[in-house]
């Protein structure tokens, strides 16, 4: 609260009027206004109980009231919101400004006991995840039946609500996290990735592989690994980035802008929080993916070891081997690999192989489906 309304108190006079309190707070004055009258009428309740202890605690009531009203959907909506604020916030801190409203105005206060906007941000959440707890110890110390039967499937529906949430949480993240991967990574066309393919320039516009781009906006898709390698040409090393997704691997090349990202020509661009610490750090600097070739499908790829008499002989460290093979089983592509160190070259390897072990007993699972249960013909 200190925060959110040292924020109204700025914006009132007229600064930081830019920021957006719904995408940094949501519905944090109703979440405290909502979970303090809770706590409030339960410690009433105990408080009765004590002072006159032959009366029975009717605990039902209150728990009725708030937990199958708006307690557990008010913590919902902030939590769905909170991948976003901390997205939103991180971006915000980058300005001098926003910086002095953070350190001098708010984190100096004593209430706030040396604690950053990120740490109390997180609160809410952890708050919810404790309701069950507390349902479960009113369960246990209750002697009546009835009641105790009520407060059991009351916890149940809190632990569900929480796991629907969680799965909710993860879709947005990895939604976020795409839409960024998709404002990142450039997709050139085939002329110009191949210099074999010729297409005149009358031609072009009607070749343009605008559907690319579309690749990374399955929300069903996961990035499982990825991190900055080297790959051997015939006469240099060159930086390049890989993204391991569940069903191909992708090879880019690392270029950086002029322009860094989120500067005042462009405003203001969100980085996703849920990247790596070292791609967050390339975005900001202005950096994008090119991507080297067509991507990989995962039952298309085959991992060798470079074994380490080669790494004498042609001066090649943890290296490692991937060769690409069309439908045919005929290799089209050889990517030559060095990791920084050893132990990331087995990293590497292990998660490929763990992708490719997944995702072929996947499409497996969905072919012994298929033959189960057969389509119906549309001529029925």
């Amino acid at each position: 609260k200190i925060f959110m309304n040292t924020l109204k108190y700025l914006q009132s006079n007229e600064f930081l009027l830019d920021v957006d309190l719904w995408r940094l707070f949501a519905n944090l004055e109703e979440l405290n206004k909502i979970s303090l009258s809770f706590l409030k009428t339960f410690f009433e309740t105990v408080k009765e109980h004590v002072s006159k202890s032959e009366s029975p605690t009717d605990f039902s009531s209150i728990l009725r009231k708030f937990f199958q009203g708006d307690l557990c959907q008010t913590h919902q909506i902030y939590c769905l919101n909170y991948t976003s604020a901390v997205f939103y916030l991180e971006n915000l801190r980058q300005r001098e400004d926003f910086g002095i409203y953070l350190k001098q105005w708010c984190e100096q206060n004593e209430q706030c006991k040396r604690l950053h906007l990120p740490e109390l941000l997180v609160a809410p959440l952890h708050r919810l995840t404790r309701y069950p707890l507390l349902l479960s110890n009113i369960w246990k110390r209750s002697t009546d039946e009835t009641e105790k039967d009520f407060i059991w499937s009351l916890k149940e529906k809190v632990e569900k609500s929480i796991r629907d949430l969680e799965g909710k949480v993860k879709w947005l993240d990895n939604f976020q996290k795409f839409r960024q991967l998709q404002e990142v990574i450039i997709w050139p066309q085939v002329w110009d990735r191949d210099k074999r393919f010729f297409v005149p320039k009358c031609l072009k516009q009607s070749l343009r592989e605008n559907s690319s781009e579309n690749i990374l906006s399955s929300a069903n898709r996961l990035l499982l690994h990825e991190g900055r390698l080297t790959i051997a040409e015939s006469t240099r090393l060159l930086d390049v980035y890989l993204f391991l997704f569940d069903d191909f691997l992708l090879i880019t090349k690392t270029k950086r802008n002029k322009k860094k990202y989120g500067g005042s020509d462009t405003g203001l661009i969100p980085v996703c929080p849920s990247l790596t610490p070292e791609l967050q750090s390339f975005i900001r600097e202005g950096g994008f993916c090119t991507v080297l070739d067509q991507p990989i499908p995962l039952d298309r790829l085959t991992l060798k070891n470079v074994d380490p008499i080669h790494v004498t002989v042609f001066s090649l460290r943890n290296a490692f081997l991937i060769q690409h093979e069309n439908r045919y089983r005929q290799c089209i592509a050889v990517f030559l690999l060095q990791a920084q160190t050893e132990t990331a070259k087995k990293t590497w390897m292990s998660q490929i192989e763990t992708a490719i072990s997944n995702y072929t007993t996947q499409q497996e699972t969905k072919k012994s489906t298929a033959f189960c249960f057969p389509a119906e013909s549309s001529e029925i």
